[in-house]
């Protein structure tokens, strides 16, 4: 009984275990490869976008597109850029890792277009540890509601 008792136990500390931990160097890196991202994007780079992507990973635009593994973002974050032109700024406010080797980047997103109008969004990007580094697994890119 006492065995059963002590699996019981292990097994709850198991499944209310915290939260991920991260360095301020994991968020340093995340922060890298967003940043890494629209650099990518603005020199219409494809092999530089899709390394920084996972395999199976997806997006979902402000416009509802959902794009979905890592040759349909590559493809559609370049095209789309092309057809809008101007300026794409990511900042990063918040990072949280909610289990190890996850985390989760929500940012402003700010799309000022050739005519100098800007389009004021969110963005959220799941990572994952890929061996030493990060990479984006999901993308999510909203507009507020009108209020």
């Amino acid at each position: 009984m006492t065995r059963i008792a002590l699996a019981f136990v292990l097994s709850m500390v198991a499944a209310v275990q915290p939260p991920g931990r991260a360095t301020s160097g994991d968020e340093t890196a995340i922060r890298d490869v967003v940043q890494k991202y629209l650099d990518a994007r603005e020199h219409a780079d494809p092999q530089a976008v899709g390394a920084l992507l996972t395999e199976d990973a997806d997006q979902l635009t402000s416009a509802g597109e959902w794009r979905r593994g890592r040759a349909e973002i590559v493809r559609g974050t370049l095209a789309s850029t092309q057809q809008t032109g101007g300026t794409r700024k990511i900042t990063i406010e918040t990072i949280r890792f909610p289990a190890p080797g996850v985390a989760l980047a929500d940012g402003r997103y700010e799309l000022t277009d050739a005519q100098g109008a800007t389009r004021r969004m969110w963005s959220a990007f799941v990572l994952v540890r890929r061996g030493a580094g990060w990479r984006i697994a999901s993308i999510r890119n909203m507009l507020p509601a009108a209020r």
